[in-house]
């Protein structure tokens, strides 16, 4: 898209296919999840903050799986491999909204045999944005081990309360009542109304400031809006997340397999209506992802 007010601005063209380069791989997409990061690209959030700049191209779409059509000097992934992959950055000329991407090898992981193709799509840069914001956040330690996830039924929240669990924190999540047996079937208490007093939040929905206020003083807040942070106060730490892929993608995408991570397909579309498909993304109350699919 050139100029982003909506999805009705989102034009589908054609490109001449690139061949990958050393360490590159090109994948025929077989399935792309719309994320809440698409839909802000979209709007034309991210050049309103500046993370995106110029009037270039910018193509839709991180998260991906599909088949490997070739690769380049130094991969070793045969044609025909399933994987699933994250395309690097907010401001990339191509993205996952395509029947083919090329992308670095280590963006991408192999899919089990068990995932299908268009849960594979949904997992990527959703559970690593999980872990990442655990990073931000750093061990449970002599400071606390309470941690609030709000937003906790949506993707990247389910995946917080089962992550954060792994690595010892004692977690809680904020949700609505009609959301409670999930957050409580991934072994997390549930909270069905803000109440402050946390050592640690991860604010998958994006709450801000709200966000803020349930820190504790001098506890630890991580957001999910890069570029919008809120102005840290009473001693607190904050971070945004910013998703990029890494090296745990492959672990990532076998707890998935095996049930470990939850896998919610709201359904699918083809990449025709493409802005059909952003438009059922962001109505209110979705619990999985939206896809698309070449």
């Amino acid at each position: 898209m050139t100029t982003p007010s909506g999805p009705d601005s989102i034009e589908i063209v054609d490109i001449p296919v690139r061949q990958p380069a050393d360490g590159e791989v090109r994948v025929a997409v077989a399935a792309a999840s719309i994320n809440p990061v698409d839909l802000a690209v979209s709007s034309g959030f991210f050049h309103s903050v500046g993370v995106i700049s110029g009037d270039t191209p910018v193509g839709l779409g991180m998260d991906f799986a599909g088949t490997v059509l070739e690769s380049g000097v130094g991969v070793d992934l045969a044609p025909g491999t399933r994987v699933a992959g994250v395309l690097p950055g907010f401001d990339h000329s191509t993205g996952a909204y395509a029947d083919e991407v090329v992308v670095p090898a280590d963006a991408v992981a192999v899919v089990p045999e068990s995932l299908d193709l268009v849960a594979a799509a949904t997992v990527a840069i959703n559970a690593l944005a999980a872990e990442q914001i655990l990073d931000l956040l750093g061990e449970p330690g002599p400071g606390g081990d309470r941690l609030l996830v709000t937003g906790a039924a949506g993707v990247v929240g389910g995946y917080l309360l089962v992550l954060a669990r792994r690595r010892g924190w004692d977690v809680a999540g904020l949700a609505r009542p009609a959301d409670e047996d999930f957050v409580r079937g991934l072994g997390a208490d549930f909270l069905d109304w803000p109440l402050g007093g946390w050592f640690a939040v991860a604010d998958a929905a994006a709450m801000q400031e709200d966000a803020l206020a349930l820190v504790q003083n001098g506890g630890r807040l991580v957001g999910v809006m890069p570029g919008r942070a809120p102005a840290a106060e009473r001693g607190i730490t904050v971070d945004v997340v910013d998703s990029h892929a890494d090296d745990r993608l492959a672990r990532l995408l076998e707890l998935a397999a095996v049930g470990d991570l939850p896998i919610r397909v709201e359904g699918t579309f083809p990449l025709d209506w493409v802005a059909d498909a952003q438009k059922a993304a962001a109505k209110p109350g979705g619990r999985g992802r939206w896809v698309i699919t070449p």
